[in-house]
């Protein structure tokens, strides 16, 4: 092994390969370091982290690449580092320990264990020495290595504590009965009182975009509840949008605002967030009609596929928060910028419209956020609007140009499977809603890539690098791409999406289902073993692989008429009914199944030909519409061919499009004029 080369540079992970140059002896997860460890008896330093991780690289500009804190290290401990993106298994279960011991969690997560995976002691990120309160790494290594070769009882007894808790976290106990429409309400009186008035969102600082709260919110007031939880969430999404944790020249999201008022962000962009935001926006634009959300959530994908898709077809991970080795560089701007690319006249509209000013909002520099309406702007400068939204417009497209010229934040270009299923639907969503056949396309080929390079079979791979795929894939993988099969599906209607959701569903149940106590494992029961088997449900940045899989098979149950789905969804919902009581802010995505089940989805049916005007133009309506709960299927009266049991007697009337709205094993009489179907929907 070449000099200050360690075991990392084999990884196909760009976070892993960050660190092969490192001082440090780093092994990846595996049979290796574990048997180095029990070999010489010493403990194993773990730590979990990933790419876009700001404080990540602080860690390792600090520590992992000082030959001193190196050298201790490798002295007592066998030192392993994990990419929490390829391995969500490993990183669940620390982190659960990690919070037990502290009552927080985050990354860089450092723990420390025993040579069978038995962790005794850990936190989230050290300083290289004594800082605010804070013990340093080195400080904490010596500890560590004193306390396990001197003190083996008091590890043996942590070990034996922490264990017994972190088994006890993953038991459940399903309740007598499923969660109602009432478990949705109360959540959602709940959540409001959270909810911050002056500038959107839950909570106080740091702010998060809390996606799933929000489609709580949408879904309560479908329910004829009060309109305030529509009106908290289109302020909530206006103020992100308008702010700096939304990019203003190039689209999409950063990860989360470190203020109240959504300005600074952490400049990372991952995925998944822009994945949910996506069709959130969607539904605020189908409840609002105002074309703004339509184009946050178009600039959003247009950002996707300009820098986040790689030419295979997949999508990649996340965007580094830090160029040049500082965080934000690529994304700020000074008043002198401003004025150079853009003239006097045209910099001062820009300046005063994203709040650029000589002494800065961000560390002596500008993050750009919309501080006023272009109405206002204009009146502002009296001018017209129409004269003022071009020269913006054009102002928008100089400075992203003159941005591109800058080094680039990092891109972590391993493709995971479950994050693409996510990004799947937001496209297969914005295809449906806003009518574009190109973002269609989009998710067509990222599924068939996820088809075609990460599945054999019935059962998928979980991450995918320089074309090779491997890892056993876990539950959020066969729930996130069986649900955005169905979601293409209802895009589409192209029956082979149906068909491939259900295969994935059958595989998730036959692999990864409890048959004692129900609900799905995050790993399937052919995976390496951990020391607990995971079964989580609660919501973290992506959603529970247990809600969206509950809500999939509901789905799922409805298109094909096996009850066995249905069964499975209700068993789910069961399981976590207490926790969800209890905590709704965690269980925000599986209140979407509850509201699923609840009283069962409007059952669309649509019989006409599929090109004809007047079955597009009611096929545009329906799609415009928000009903959060409801299947959608299209038969062309032409097709002689097997018909799924909704569509059975179905007929189109004198000719025309025909639309039938069934629920609960009722259907309305057939409609062929909005006004009669727009009724039917509510």
């Amino acid at each position: 092994m070449a000099e200050h080369t360690n075991r990392l540079i084999d990884e196909s992970s760009p976070y892993l390969r960050q660190h092969a140059h490192n001082p440090v002896d780093w092994y990846p997860w595996g049979d290796a370091a574990f048997a180095r460890a029990r070999a010489e008896h010493k403990p194993i330093l773990l730590s979990v982290g990933y790419s876009a991780c700001h404080w990540c690289h602080v860690m390792e500009r600090e520590s992992f690449e000082n030959p001193d804190i190196a050298a201790l290290m490798n002295t007592s401990f066998v030192n392993v580092k994990v990419d929490r993106e390829e391995r969500p298994d490993v990183d669940h279960v620390y982190m659960n320990a990690v919070q037990l011991l502290t009552g927080r969690g985050g990354w860089p997560m450092t723990m420390f264990l025993t040579p069978d995976g038995e962790p005794f002691y850990g936190g989230t990120y050290y300083p290289p020495e004594d800082r605010h309160g804070m013990p340093g790494f080195p400080r904490v290594l010596q500890a560590i290595a004193q306390a396990w070769s001197e003190r083996p009882d008091d590890v043996t007894r942590s070990v034996g504590e922490i264990h017994e808790r972190l088994t006890q976290l993953e038991k459940h106990q399903p309740a007598d009965a499923i969660p109602g429409a009432e478990a949705l309400l109360e959540a959602a009186a709940q959540l409001a009182r959270a909810h911050d008035e002056d500038h959107g969102g839950i909570g106080n600082a740091p702010k998060f975009p809390n996606t799933g709260v929000y489609d709580v919110f949408l879904r309560a007031e479908a329910r004829g509840s009060d309109r305030r939880y529509t009106d908290m969430t289109l302020f909530t999404l206006r103020k992100m949008a308008e702010g700096g944790i939304y990019d203003q020249l190039g689209g999409g999201f950063h990860r989360y605002s470190v203020d109240q008022r959504w300005l600074v962000p952490h400049f990372e962009k991952m995925l998944y967030d822009n994945a949910q935001l996506v069709p959130l926006y969607l539904a605020a634009y189908q409840v609002s009609g105002e074309a703004f959300y339509a184009r946050i959530a178009r600039e959003t994908l247009d950002y996707v596929v300009r820098e986040m898709r790689d030419p295979a077809g997949g999508f990649w991970s996340t965007q580094d928060a830090d160029s040049e080795g500082e965080e934000g560089k690529f994304f700020v701007w000074s008043a002198a910028e401003l004025q150079q690319w853009l003239g006097a006249d045209a910099a001062e509209l820009a300046a005063r419209y994203w709040d650029v000013t000589p002494e800065g909002n961000f560390e002596g520099h500008n993050i750009l956020h919309v501080t006023l309406s272009v109405p206002q702007l204009a009146g502002l400068f009296r001018r017209d609007v129409a004269e003022v939204e071009p020269l913006l417009a054009e102002a928008r497209a100089t400075l992203f140009a003159a941005r591109e010229r800058r080094i680039k934040p990092g891109l972590d270009t391993k493709i995971l499977t479950a994050w693409n299923g996510l990004m799947i639907s937001a496209f297969a969503r914005a295809a449906e809603v806003l009518g574009e056949p190109a973002y269609a396309r989009v998710a067509s080929e990222a599924l068939a890539f996820v088809g075609r390079e990460l599945q054999g079979g019935d059962r998928l791979l979980s991450t995918w690098k320089d074309g090779i795929a491997k890892l056993n894939g876990y539950l959020d993988d066969y729930a996130f791409v069986a649900a955005a099969a169905l979601d293409l599906f209802e895009a589409t209607q192209e029956r082979r999406h149906l068909a491939h959701a259900a295969q994935l569903m059958d595989s998730a149940l036959a692999h990864f289902w409890d048959g004692d106590a129900g609900g799905f494992f995050f790993t399937s029961d052919d995976h390496e073993a951990l020391i607990v088997r995971s079964k989580p449900a609660f919501d973290g940045s992506i959603p529970s692989g247990n809600s969206v899989a509950a809500l999939t098979l509901l789905r799922l149950s409805h298109y094909l008429e096996r009850p066995a789905y249905r069964e499975r969804g209700e068993a789910v919902l069961r399981l976590f009914a207490a926790p969800l009581a209890a905590q709704p802010f965690g269980f925000a995505n599986l209140l979407a199944a509850v509201d699923f089940h609840a009283d069962g989805p409007r059952e669309i049916a649509v019989v006409g030909t599929p090109t004809a005007p007047d079955t597009l133009a009611l096929l545009r309506r329906l799609r415009e519409t928000y009903v959060p709960n409801r299947t959608l299927l299209l038969l062309d009266p032409a097709d002689a061919g097997p018909r799924p049991p909704l569509l059975e007697g179905k007929q189109a009337l004198n000719g025309q499009a025909t639309v039938y709205v069934c629920q609960r094993m009722t259907c309305s009489a057939p409609a062929t004029r909005w006004e009669e179907i727009a009724p039917l929907l509510k």
